[in-house]
């Protein structure tokens, strides 16, 4: 997850950085920079909860898991204590 953020990070900054090569600098920006900036913070915004929703997926995820885990592992212990009992 923190290559991906990374790789979000780098490639915002790398087209906000051509946007500004490509429309030149001057002493204010053009209504063509105010709408690329605005595109580009909302990119930004966008990928940030993205990523942050796939967090909280993966730890519910992670949390189902060790759930079954346990659960299989009560199994295993009751099946074993049956075999027991039956003599196996």
């Amino acid at each position: 997850m923190k290559i991906a953020k990374t790789m979000v990070h780098w490639g915002l900054l790398l087209g906000f950085s051509a946007s500004l090569g490509i429309v030149g600098c001057t002493k204010h920006p053009n209504e063509e920079q105010l709408r690329v900036l605005e595109e580009t913070k909302q990119a930004a915004l966008s990928a940030e909860q993205t990523v942050e929703q796939k967090r909280r997926e993966k730890a519910d995820l992670e949390r189902q898991l060790e759930q079954k885990k346990r659960e299989l592992q009560k199994a295993k212990d009751e099946k074993e204590a049956v075999k027991q009992r039956l003599g196996l």
